[in-house]
């Protein structure tokens, strides 16, 4: 693990595992916030993204929970009862929840919570390549856009309307993208 701190909400109304897991998720490394109503949880998810989530069952309360949230970034480790972690582990899965039975011991959670940072940080890597694909082919769009008005109004071919865009922002010192955006003013409907 890095030194780097990493933010957890743990959802549970059982003062045993708050008190454990808070004895184990120590700061500096771990920043934890310890919730005992699921509403207020959700609440706070919507203000706040946590690295990791932690919940406990509660009676379903908090599968239904861990459910609701699953789709932000936070990487989200549900505490069930031993009797029914298959049950509940395959109905969760398909959200990217981890299980783990609770109780649990110590050199097991603690191998979970590696497992969950690991996990947030591949969510991390994905989510800014994802930004990166999405802001390129924006870019794409509107240039091929630009091509296509002076395609239209100046009658040039797709590679000469590629060119002028080139030259224009070599000229000009900008980005081919602006270039691109003032040839859609100028010749957009």
């Amino acid at each position: 693990m890095s030194d780097e701190t990493h933010s957890v909400l743990l959802v549970t109304k059982d003062s045993k595992i708050s008190s454990l897991i808070s004895a184990m998720l120590l700061p500096p490394m771990f920043e934890t916030t310890i919730v005992n109503d699921f509403n207020d949880a959700r609440r706070r998810c919507v203000d706040q993204v946590y690295n990791i989530i932690l919940a406990d069952y509660s009676d379903g309360e908090g599968v239904d929970f861990a459910v609701d949230v699953s789709s932000s970034s936070s990487t989200i480790l549900l505490l069930t009862p031993p009797a029914l972690f298959d049950q509940i582990s395959y109905r969760v899965e398909a959200y990217g929840i981890l299980t783990i039975t609770s109780p649990f011991d110590q050199f097991y959670f603690y191998n979970m919570i590696k497992v969950a940072i690991a996990v947030q940080y591949k969510v991390t890597i994905l989510s800014s390549q994802t930004t990166k694909l999405k802001v390129k082919m924006e870019e794409v769009r509107v240039l091929s856009r630009a091509k296509m008005l002076l395609m239209q109004h100046l009658s040039m071919t797709e590679e000469q309307a590629h060119h002028y865009i080139e030259k224009e922002a070599m000229n000009r010192g900008a980005k081919k993208l602006e270039v691109a955006n003032g040839i859609i003013k100028t010749y957009g409907n």
